[in-house]
């Protein structure tokens, strides 16, 4: 298990000194445009982050698979982050990998995503919003990606509860959290991440 499954969500530019200092090993970045998209990925490259950069957030990207290809081979980006499933493709195709990122707004609507999962085959799924230890459970008992949740988390405990109902990684946009924000609670951390 990841010792610090923490995954920075940079969704403000001024947010990117805090990661490039941060203690996190992979980032998806929700902000900047296709003019400073290459400094931003070769920053967090040189400080040994890994970028997954969100298609439909970047601006100045297309949203088909030639701007994903220009991702791979222009920007170095180490993956995507996307709501598509074309774009999933599309990411296999260019050699990256992706997140498909879920909203568990209902039922149906979950069902909906699973089976777009198991259609698209992403690298990893991402759990909108994160707060929701029985879905979380139920989800990864159903998909074989690793789990990713994020959305309206920002206490330890919230982290620690998702992690322990199953979720591989957190995603978060609060930079505090970026730091480990276990060091007053390492035992209930360490629990939590050895389910």
């Amino acid at each position: 298990m990841n010792p610090f499954p923490i995954i920075a969500s940079v969704t403000k530019e001024e947010q990117i000194p805090k990661m490039l200092e941060s203690n996190v090993d992979r980032i998806n970045l929700m902000t900047g445009h296709i003019g400073n998209l290459e400094s931003i990925i070769r920053q967090a490259h040189d400080s040994g982050k890994k970028v997954y950069v969100h298609t439909e957030m970047v601006s100045g990207l297309g949203k088909d698979a030639y701007a994903i290809s220009y991702l791979a081979d222009q920007f170095r980006a180490d993956g995507i982050l996307t709501t598509k499933s074309a774009a999933v493709t599309a990411a296999r195709q260019a050699g990256l990998k992706s997140i498909q990122r879920i909203f568990a707004i209902d039922t149906a609507a979950i069902q909906t995503a699973i089976r777009m999962i198991k259609s698209s085959q992403p690298d990893e799924v991402e759990l909108m919003p994160g707060l929701m230890p029985r879905v979380i459970r139920e989800l990864k008992q159903t998909i074989k990606q690793p789990l990713i949740v994020g959305g309206l988390i920002r206490y330890e405990q919230e982290i620690i509860e998702a992690l322990a109902s199953g979720a591989d990684f957190i995603s978060t946009g609060d930079p505090s959290m970026w730091v480990n924000p276990f060091t007053n609670s390492t035992h209930s951390f360490n629990m939590a991440v050895t389910k």
